[in-house]
């Protein structure tokens, strides 16, 4: 593996690339794919976006959304395109097994793997890499890419637009301890040549439906649990539920950070049944290492105060698992 400066000389000439990211893509991952898409593309590059799986309808506003490819749709047509790919680029993830069937076809590939990304523990089946684990998104590690590249020039409104959506999801609208200086500095210059702030925001956050508006409320009426002694909230939910209020892609995204906004609560966790498996998105403040019980209990990970895994058991074996685990933590949690 070696540094991405080292890709400079190869990217001189055209080449077939795709770039794919992690299952049910957010904002950042969607953002960081597409604003590096419109960058290779402007180096004349053969360029093709692929996810192993759908994602949410309030990131379809993105630039360059209508050539992206699913895998679990288009399954034959990526296939080939990942074989005949001279480069494949891996943004926000750093695994394989991350990209559940893709992950096969794109270890078996002759191209060259890139990865592009900021979370704990990359495993090495890449060939070059930028790797920051104190980044606060991909899409910010896209843009200094482009500046190692020497190409700072040809960020433009639809380069920033996609790179702005990234940061600024990944960052809780840059209220996250991740957010530093230089961040602030890339932001400046993705506004100044068109990523319009205000309006990416809306168009984010301020386009969910009656459903899922409705479907928010009883989450945090009906399904929240509060565990005062060890200052951790929880939401679970069934199948039913889900099926009950129609949710789609996206739909549970940031429920989590709502239970984690009660004052005095230092955990928080949503477990939901996605009839296969039971996943699980764990988020904490401070000190508190939500990365540890995902790893630990959850055959998961991430980052400090934002992590995820999954369980094989029925819905309320995890949820008993998840609530047994916190004596464990009682006396961190109390701090």
């Amino acid at each position: 593996m070696q540094a991405i400066t080292a890709i400079k000389p190869h990217l001189q000439t055209p080449k077939n690339i795709v770039i794919t990211t992690h299952p049910k893509p957010d904002g950042d991952a969607m953002g960081s794919s597409l604003g590096l898409y419109h960058y290779l593309l402007l180096k004349g590059h053969n360029v093709h976006v692929i996810t192993p799986t759908d994602y949410p309808f309030f990131l379809h506003w993105l630039p360059g959304n209508g050539e992206v490819l699913v895998y679990t749709e288009r399954k034959d047509e990526s296939d080939h395109l990942i074989a005949a790919a001279d480069f494949i680029f891996c943004l926000d993830f750093n695994g394989l097994r991350r990209i559940n069937g893709m992950g096969e076809v794109v270890g078996a590939s002759k191209a060259k793997k890139v990865m592009i990304d900021h979370h704990l523990e990359p495993e090495n089946f890449d060939d070059y890499r930028l790797w920051n684990a104190g980044a606060c998104a991909t899409a910010e590690l896209v843009y200094d890419f482009m500046v190692q590249m020497g190409d700072k020039e040809l960020l433009n409104k639809q380069i920033a637009s996609c790179l702005y959506c990234g940061i600024m999801t990944d960052s809780g609208s840059f209220r996250f301890s991740s957010v530093t200086a230089h961040l602030h500095r890339v932001v400046a210059d993705l506004i100044e040549v068109g990523a319009d702030n205000a309006r990416i925001h809306e168009l984010v956050y301020d386009t969910y439906s009656e459903k899922r508006t409705r479907f928010l409320g009883y989450c945090l009426k009906d399904k929240l649990q509060i565990f005062p002694e060890y200052r951790t909230a929880l939401i679970a939910l069934t199948k039913q539920d889900l099926q009950d209020y129609e949710v789609s892609s996206g739909d549970t995204e940031g429920i989590v950070n709502y239970a984690l906004s009660i004052n005095n609560i230092k955990f928080a966790a949503i477990i939901i049944d996605r009839n296969e498996i039971v996943k699980l998105s764990l988020r904490s403040k401070g000190e508190f290492p939500a990365n540890e019980v995902a790893k630990k209990y959850f055959e998961g990970g991430g980052h400090h105060n934002a992590a995820g895994g999954q369980s094989s058991l029925s819905l309320e074996e995890t949820v008993q698992k998840f609530i047994s685990a916190l004596p464990e933590y009682k006396e961190l949690l109390n701090v």
